[in-house]
């Protein structure tokens, strides 16, 4: 049997328009003779014929976009989200306000995009936080896959096992730096409470290394100083293993690279479980110096750098290790404060350093920074999970024999099929319904909207490069001096001394564009000639003599 055919009725507003067009084409005298025919409210009908729209179509007085207008600025949103442009409260104002004056409406108000995201489902507002360009630009799914496709041969080549892999990395410390913490306050207070930070913000680095097993080698700290003092040592004198070393400022080099070296091998030789130790690291100078590299070859230690600019993402230490030691440690340096003790110092700084090592470089925090960098056990995906990125499908092209139907077009060969498509139902309209003759005009003038939307949208962006291209421009012809005098200028000052400069340079050229005086002899001064082509001068010489004086003889 075959299946019935639905014939779906005409809409209440198309037998509106059918009444409406009957009225006109004279077959009815009256509103309610027409309503009565196509079975629509004689009120709605005069309404209708009056220039009222239906509910529908109008816009409610506290929406200053229309429905098409809103769409259109969901879509850009959107579209540059997916391309991580994200737009913020003042770029959508600037684009609501562009599609508000293409038609001579006035500026949204201070608070609509605020109330504009509240109200669409399809958008929403979340914190942005910075991020460093040289670390986005190596989140790239290729890179990573790439290195743990390279430990993953490295461990194969030399059977190194679990049990063998170790992460060491650099972590500073300002020893009067303290965190932000969450505090209780009372319901009357306003602002925000705040901790005065000491006042000594003297830098320190340990070095720091730990093995997929979750067990840490005594931390290597280098101190800002050129000797050692007793009390240092007695400071931290239930920790023997620790290493303490004194540098200029306190920071790592070559030298304090490899007298870690040396004393990693001493606490993990006698540990080894296969041939070989895994040693994960950055690309720091102290870590690839020759001797470095020999020792570890001496003493079968195999070394894998991670590219650069991702140990945030591969860095065992650094993805769950680092961060609860900091925030350990200041909070060590709170409790100092609370005693009254506002200047640290290096005696005070190294129990508070034990006791938040003690805290932070746990097994379960090792474990879960080595399953967190995706090392142990090997699962690439636990970091390339991570990533910022968005795998789309791409929507399925239609088959070519499919009958193209009446939408809203959303670009030109919409538009062109749209525009066909009328022209075909005009073609074969005699007395038959204009219902979908109508829907079909209502969805081109949609998408002519939408283009037309669109190219605005374009323009507030093309503006805003245009903007930032002048200032690229203003940037490279600008020139920089050296402004000479006083360590510190106003900047009247500034200004004042760089018009000077400019005064000074415009008098040079000026004068260099001046006509230059002929060139004098330098012995008679005459112009013409040169002191060496000077006659007078040879005639002054000794032995010569006047042709005029011998004329007169």
């Amino acid at each position: 049997m075959a299946q019935r055919q639905h014939v779906q009725l005409p809409s209440n507003e198309a037998r509106i328009e059918m009444a409406k067009l009957a009225i006109e084409q004279g077959q009815f005298q009256s509103n309610r003779a027409a309503a009565a025919s196509f079975n629509v409210n004689k009120d709605t009908l005069r309404n209708r014929r009056n220039g009222i729209p239906s509910r529908r179509d109008c816009v409610p007085n506290s929406k200053k976009l229309s429905s098409t207008e809103e769409k259109v600025i969901i879509d850009h949103a959107i579209d540059v989200d997916e391309r991580g442009f994200q737009l913020n409260y003042h770029m959508l104002r600037d684009i609501a306000n562009k599609l508000l004056g293409d038609r001579g409406q006035p500026n949204v108000g201070k608070n609509w995009p605020s109330r504009f995201i509240q109200r669409v489902p399809e958008l929403k507002t979340r914190v942005n936080r910075a991020y460093d360009y040289k670390r986005a630009l190596n989140e790239d799914p290729e890179t990573i896959s790439a290195w743990f496709h390279l430990v993953q041969n490295i461990r194969a080549k030399y059977g190194i096992l679990d049990e063998d892999t170790y992460n060491f990395d650099e972590a500073g410390f300002r020893m009067g730096m303290i965190g932000t913490r969450m505090v209780i306050t009372g319901t009357e207070r306003r602002q925000t409470p705040k901790t005065v930070q000491p006042g000594n913000t003297e830098w320190v680095t340990t070095i720091v290394a730990a093995n997929a097993q979750g067990w840490a080698i005594p931390p290597f700290i280098i101190l800002k100083g050129a000797q050692h003092y007793n009390t240092w040592h007695d400071a931290i004198a239930d920790r023997p293993n620790w290493i303490l070393s004194v540098s200029e400022k306190g920071w790592t080099s070559l030298k304090h690279g490899f007298e870690w070296l040396k004393h990693f091998n001493r606490f993990t030789e006698g540990r080894i479980t296969g041939a070989y130790r895994l040693l994960v690291m950055d690309g720091h100078d102290s870590h690839n110096t020759l001797e470095f590299l020999e020792f570890c070859k001496d003493h079968k230690i195999i070394t894998l750098c991670m590219p650069p600019h991702s140990s945030h993402l591969l860095q065992p230490l650094d993805v769950g290790c680092f961060g609860p030691l900091k925030r350990a440690y200041g909070k060590e340096i709170e409790d100092l404060i609370r005693c009254r003790i506002n200047h640290v110092e290096k005696e005070d700084f190294l129990p508070a350093f034990q006791a938040a090592f003690d805290k932070a470089i746990t097994p379960s925090n090792i474990q879960g920074a080595f399953r967190g960098a995706g090392l142990v056990p090997f699962d690439p995906e636990a970091v390339i999970s991570k990533l910022d990125i968005r795998l789309r499908t791409p929507t399925p092209r239609l088959p070519e024999t499919s009958q193209w139907e009446s939408q809203t077009p959303h670009n030109v060969a919409e538009i062109g099929s749209q525009t066909e498509y009328i022209r075909r139902r005009i073609q074969r309209h005699q007395n038959s319904s204009p219902t979908s003759l109508l829907e079909s005009f209502t969805s081109l003038e949609k998408g002519v909207q939408f283009i037309a939307h669109g190219a605005s949208i374009m323009e507030v962006e093309m503006a805003r490069l245009r903007k930032a291209n002048k200032m690229l421009s203003k940037r490279k012809q600008r020139r920089r001096k050296v402004l000479k005098g006083a360590n510190t200028l106003s900047i009247a000052d500034g200004l004042q001394t760089t018009a000077q400069h400019r005064n000074q340079g415009a008098i040079e050229q000026s004068v260099e564009g001046l006509p230059q005086r002929p060139r004098r002899c330098g012995h008679c001064r005459e112009p013409g000639h040169r002191i060496e082509t000077c006659a007078k001068r040879r005639m002054a010489a000794p032995g010569n003599v006047d042709p005029s004086l011998l004329s007169n003889l």
